[in-house]
């Protein structure tokens, strides 16, 4: 390879004369220095064209950031007093539970119970895993809530059943006492024949009484023992103007010699209500009731449930 050089009046000239080897590198130097000095320039231009564009990329993210920041203190003010007003709800609930509480106890002690059975003052035994909770308030507020929330089902089930078998109790022992014979047939008047042998009044010889007098004055009420279903309403030979009452669980009663029956067969009757006015129909002596007691269709004493009924 040979170079020549010119003076600046280009009189003067010298040769210099390398190697191949020399003259190779120097292409590649030279081919280097081109290149660098191409990218730098494609460098320079590209980054001067990116700047707007980057700017309105940076300024758009900003305002996302910016718009996600506020939706996120939004949900969370909304969720705060979502929080607030479950948590009053909440209060309320457990204020009309505490009220449940006091009635269960009372109708408990009216009925008598075992205390440990039917307890209304004690939560209801739970169990279960422990589970981790968040350390931020409103998670730990929502957990709190979500965990009185729990308690309380678990509170109002068991209240739910105790009071159910309450109920069921009062209502079968209600249903016991008002089908069950007690008290006197007459609210005025007086006893004047018991129950067993006696005399008959007619025949002067020894009989059997199944029943019980209460004599009155003509007209007076004959009032029903016991709640249940006239089976019969009409006269039966010997005993007049009769009514039998159907009271279930074997109980039936006969109220005789009435004056006028006031319920016809098929009728509800409560106790306490007036079936009859007193009278002497059929084979008596006098203006009474005679009131028996049957128990499966077999006569039984009827001062045992005229005297439950003081």
């Amino acid at each position: 390879m040979h170079i020549i050089l010119l003076s600046k009046t280009g009189t003067a000239a010298r040769l210099l004369s390398f190697g191949r080897r020399w003259a190779l590198a120097a292409g590649v130097l030279l081919g280097a220095l081109l290149s660098a000095g191409l990218f730098h320039a494609g460098y320079l231009y590209g980054h001067q064209a990116a700047q707007p564009e980057l700017a309105s990329v940076s300024a758009r993210t900003r305002a996302v950031e910016a718009q996600r920041a506020e939706q996120l203190a939004t949900a969370r003010r909304e969720n705060d007093h979502h929080l607030n007003a479950l948590a009053l709800r909440l209060g309320e609930l457990q204020a009309h539970v505490i009220r449940l509480d006091a009635l269960g106890e009372r109708l408990a002690t009216m009925a008598e119970l075992n205390p440990e059975e039917f307890d209304f003052s004690n939560p209801p035994a739970r169990g279960g895993p422990t589970h981790e909770t968040s350390a931020s308030h409103a998670a730990t507020a929502e957990v709190d809530i979500e965990g009185a929330l729990d308690e309380l089902l678990d509170r109002l089930g068991d209240r739910e059943h105790k009071l159910t078998l309450l109920e069921e109790f009062m209502l079968n022992r209600s249903l016991a006492t008002r089908v069950e014979p007690s008290g006197r047939p007459v609210r005025e008047g007086w006893l004047s024949s018991g129950y067993g042998r006696r005399t008959d009044p007619f025949t002067g010889k020894g009989d059997m009484h199944e029943g019980v007098d209460f004599a009155g004055r003509p007209g007076s009420d004959i009032i029903a023992i016991a709640a249940g279903i006239v089976t019969w309403s009409g006269t039966r030979n010997g005993f007049g103007h009769t009514v039998e009452i159907d009271h279930g669980n074997g109980y039936m009663t006969r109220y005789a010699h009435n004056k006028k029956n006031l319920v016809a067969a098929g009728d509800m009757v409560e106790k306490g209500q007036t079936i009859a006015l007193m009278g002497s129909s059929g084979r008596a002596t006098g203006t009474h009731v005679h009131l028996e007691v049957l128990r499966y269709g077999k006569p039984v004493n009827p001062m045992r449930f005229v005297r439950a009924g003081r």
